[in-house]
Parts: C-alpha cells; structure tokens; sequence
C-alpha cells in the first residue's frame, strides 16, 4: 500500500491532469469556475443565515414581534437563494463528473487496447488485478471521489476563513485567573475550536488509517469473486459436461469467505471509528454552548448573540473537522488511486515492452514472408524453437506440426507478431493483410452479420453475399438470421464456431491467413471441405496452418515439423490437394 508521500501524490496527479491538459480542458474550466463561483455563495449564505440568527433570536428575547416576522421573512428569501444555488453546484457537478469520466474512459480504452496492452498484461502480469473493473469501476469513483474532495475541501478552506473572523469577533476576551495573575485570551473560542479539531483529527487517523488497507482489499476480494461468476457463465456448457458444480462451488465459496472474512475486519474498524465520530460530533453540538455560556451570563451577550456565537463555532468546527468526517471517503478514495496507478503502470510497463521487441521486422518483397535465425521462448526464458530461417512465397501454403507442447501454437503468435519473447529477423511482405483464426474463434456479442463482418467498423456487405457464404460454409441454417442478436459464441458448437471463421475470411479475403487448429471441431470430411473452399475461393491468400491431423498434409506445399530441443525441419509437399 501506498502512504500519501510524495509518490502518491505525484501518481495522483498523473490521473488527475491527462483531462485538465485535453482538449476539454477549457470547457472543463468554465464548469470548474462555475462550481467554485457557486461553492463560494454556498458559503457566503451561510455567512448570511449565521446574521440572521443574530437577528432573529435577538427580535424574539426583545418580544418584538414587527423585527420577529421581518426576520421570517427575509428567512425566506434566504432559503431560495440557498436552495437555487445548491441544485446548480450539484447539477453543474455532476455534468462534469460525467465528462470527466467520459474522457477518461475513452482514454484508458484506447490505451489498454492499443499495441495489444490487454493481451500482453495477460502474458507478463496474468494475476493482473482485474483491469475490466479498473476502467469501468474504479475510474467512476476517482472522478466522482476527487470532485466531491476537492470542491469539500474547497468550502471547508472557505468557510474557515470566513467564520474564523466572525468567531473571533464574538468571541471577546476571555480573562483565566492563574496564581494570583489574570490573564487576558483575545479569540479564545477560535483557540479552542482548533484544538478541539486537531485532537479529533489526530485520533480519526490514528483509528481510522487501516480502512485503506481494508478497502483496497476489499475491492479486490469483490472483483475475483464476480470474475468467477462470470467465468462460469462464460465456461456454462464444459462445467455442465464435467459435471463440476460442486468443484465451483467450492472455488466460489473460498472467494466469497475472502470477502466476507475482509468485510468483517472492515465493519470492526470502521465500527471503532463510528464509535469516536459519533462522539466527537455529539459533544461538538453542546461545547460550543459550554463555552460561551458564561459570557452570556454575564450579559456581554444577548441570546441572538450566543445563538450566532455558537452557530459560528459549529461552522469552524465542521470546517476543522473536514477530514475527521471524510476519513473512510478519503480511506476510499486513496485505495481507488492506488488500484488504478497500478493498473496504470502495467500498460505503461507493456506497452514499452512493444517498443522493445527483440524480433527485428521489416517489409521485404510484395509476395515473400522471409524468416531468419528466429529463436521462440517462454516467458520464463526456456527455449521452444532455435534459429527457424525459411522463406515462404505466395501461394506456398505451410503445414506446422510437431508434439502437443512443442511451440506450435506460440510460434503462429511470434509469426503474427504478438508474441514478444522472440528474437531474430522477419521480413513481411507489403502490403501484409493478415487474419488470424484460433481453435476457438472469438463471436463478439451482437448480431450475426456482426460476427461475419468482425473486426470490421462499418463495412456494408450485401445480404446475398453473406447468406451464401453461409450456405458454402455449411451453415444453411443461419443464412436467414443474419440480424439475430444472441451470445452466438453459447448458441453455436465448436464446429459451427469454426465455419463461421472460415466465412469471415472468405468475406475479409486476406493476402495471409494463420489457422491454429482452426478445424479441431469439424469431421474430416467437412475440414477438407473448409480447406479446398479456402483454396478455390482465395487463391491469392498464403495459407499458414497449425494442426495434427495427417490429413491436413495434403491441404499445404511445406510441412514445418517443430522436434525435440528446439529443433526443426522444413520440407516441401509433393502431393497438394
């Protein structure tokens, strides 16, 4: 855990600016100033409301009744001005919050989406602390958290200021005998009031400062156990099949007691906390009567003035107090800035990886993929594949084997350039149109025209097109569902999953395409279908599959088989059907 140092606030400010620095910044400002124009005549009317006790209370202990209701009256207007002005500081608050949570939103998306942040946090990091509730949860809070402070610490400033004078003023004299000497304390109830919120704050932080702790963990703790749950959903089909609901529950159970044991400790504390807070603030309705009391006793002050003197106080009081009563949001909002400073400085961390990589690319010839002394690793360093160099022209469709575990699959990522422990030479060929299709493809959620056309933005394909690609891909039965919006990637099987990847590419029609045991779902028969149908339809489209069916051989020009130790061989294939 972070203390609030320096680092911290640094950090802080790092999240804080990138908005104030955008290109809002200027519309931002005029709603900041706005809001601060209206936190100063929140103040400013409580100034007014504080005379008017004075005034009020004063009419009444002179039973003049003419004064009493002239004061009412004035209450009135008071009120609708007070009220207008905190219905705007909260409108005018709340549309920023949501422009600055827009913005940041949008920020963070790109940036743990661009240079493939997301899948290579996944590699380096895969106990990542959930960045799916850093962007959409955790950025929430820190907008809403850092306004809500902020502008509270802005009027709490204010509003000492302004009541410190008037305490002051009231306050008089206060004469203390002490051994025989009369001593003479100007201001003493401003004395008291910022020694009465000093003790305050001091033992809030000394209670209150392991609810940072415990809200980060605790935030933590929630977000693996709805991580779980959604695995679940998303895994619902294999679960059932294993017949592993009790195995799940148990994993469920485990995490929930996480929560539930680190909830506890959090209620004990903030309990503790509850129990000086209340106290504190049910003894600072009464001291403040306590001590000016006497002066009004002794008549150097009428009621109005005892009511307006202790009304004063309250305000300096609250104002001094402002951190003892926002101490668990304070506790909140630090832990907010700590998760997301740390998922930060993950994608900062991979995305400088992607401007490291090892792997030496470049544009060779419009029609040859050249690969040269290419060493494939493991994230821990182990060796997978030593010195690959081949040479692979247009039209040369290449077969990958070799043993499970081998590297196959990690050897199409290093080709497609997202696998960043590799080193050596890779010349692409220009222009590089590529598709990539794992074993189980990825159906986004939408439409089925959506899935066709992934990741396409906008492209518009005429319905005859897809309908019959369907049909050529043996997919009669959806032809007519092509706006159907389902969570395809649970309605479909694995097979009709992979025939719906193979259409995508023979709408996408890419100059390269890497299949990883993209047919492992299908028969035979239907996989050699999927492959002439490739052949026949994409003639200019470089084929590079990983597979271990022998019957695949005959669908490719060059079988590289991956052996022991990192060794390889490349041979060319007679007999291409």
């Amino acid at each position: 855990m972070q203390k609030l140092d320096r680092s911290f606030f640094r950090g802080m400010w790092k999240l804080t600016k990138l908005y104030w620095q955008s290109t809002e910044k200027w519309r931002a400002l005029l709603l900041l100033v706005a809001i601060i124009i209206l936190a100063l005549g929140h103040v400013y009317m409580l100034v007014l409301f504080n005379e008017w006790y004075n005034e009020f209370y004063s009419a009444l202990q002179n039973y003049d009744k003419t004064g009493a209701l002239s004061s009412i009256g004035r209450f009135f207007i008071l009120a609708v001005i007070y009220i207008i002005i905190q219905v705007y500081e909260i409108y005018l608050r709340q549309m920023l919050e949501i422009k600055w949570r827009n913005w940041l939103t949008r920020y963070y998306l790109k940036q743990w989406l661009s240079k493939q942040a997301y899948y290579m946090m996944q590699v380096f990091y895969p106990g990542a602390d959930n960045p799916d509730q850093r962007i959409s949860e955790d950025i929430r809070s820190f907008v809403s958290l850092t306004l809500g402070l902020s502008l509270g610490l802005l009027r709490a400033t204010v509003t000492l200021i302004s009541f410190i004078i008037i305490l002051w003023n009231l306050s008089g004299v206060l004469t203390v005998p002490f051994q025989g000497h009369e001593y003479a304390i100007p201001g003493y109830m401003v004395w008291l009031s910022l020694v009465y919120s000093a003790v305050g704050t001091w033992l809030t932080v000394k209670i209150g400062w392991p609810l940072v702790g415990l809200n980060f963990d605790q935030q933590r703790y929630e977000a693996n156990f709805r991580f779980n749950l959604v695995r679940i959903r998303e895994n619902s089909e294999s679960i059932a099949l294993y017949s592993g609901e009790p195995r799940e529950e148990q994993g469920l159970v485990n995490r929930f007691s996480q929560v539930v044991a680190n909830y506890w400790q959090l209620i004990k504390r903030q309990k503790k906390l509850t129990w000086f807070t209340a106290g504190y603030g049910q003894l600072a309705a009464i001291f403040p009567l306590l001590i000016a009391m006497p002066r009004y006793f002794s008549k150097q002050i009428a009621l109005g003035g005892l009511l307006q003197t202790v009304s004063a106080f309250r305000q300096v009081q609250d104002a001094l107090s402002f951190f003892v009563d926002n101490y668990s949001t304070l506790a909140e909002w630090q832990a907010v800035v700590n998760r997301l400073l740390g998922f930060i400085e993950n994608v900062d961390k991979v995305q400088a990886v992607s401007h490291e990589k090892q792997l030496k690319t470049g544009n060779g010839s419009e029609n040859t993929m050249t690969v040269a002394g290419l060493d494939v690793l493991l994230p821990d360093g182990e060796s997978l594949l030593q010195g690959l160099t081949f040479t692979l022209k247009k039209g040369e469709d290449l077969l990958i084997t070799g043993p499970s575990g081998s590297g196959k699959s990690t050897l199409l990522r290093a080709l497609a350039g997202i696998w960043p422990f590799c080193h050596g030479t890779m010349q692409l060929p220009t222009p590089y149109s590529v598709m990539f299709s794992p074993q189980k493809p990825y159906l986004p959620l939408g439409s089925l025209r959506d899935s066709l056309l992934y990741p396409t933005v906008g492209k518009v394909v005429d319905d005859c097109i897809l309908e019959n690609v369907l049909i050529r891909c043996k997919l009669n039965h959806l032809a007519g569902q092509l706006d159907r919006s389902e969570n395809w990637s649970h309605i479909l099987s694995l097979g009709e999953q992979q025939r719906i990847a193979f259409a995508r590419a023979l709408i996408m029609r890419p100059d390269w395409l890497f299949l990883d045991e993209a047919t492992s779902g299908l028969d035979e028969d239907l996989e050699l279908t999927m492959y002439q149908l490739v052949s026949q339809e994409l003639q200019d489209t470089t084929v590079i599959s990983v597979g271990h069916r022998t019957t695949l051989t005959g669908c490719h020009s060059l079988k590289l088989t991956i052996l022991e130790k990192g060794r390889w061989q490349i041979v060319p294939i007679t007999e291409k059907r």
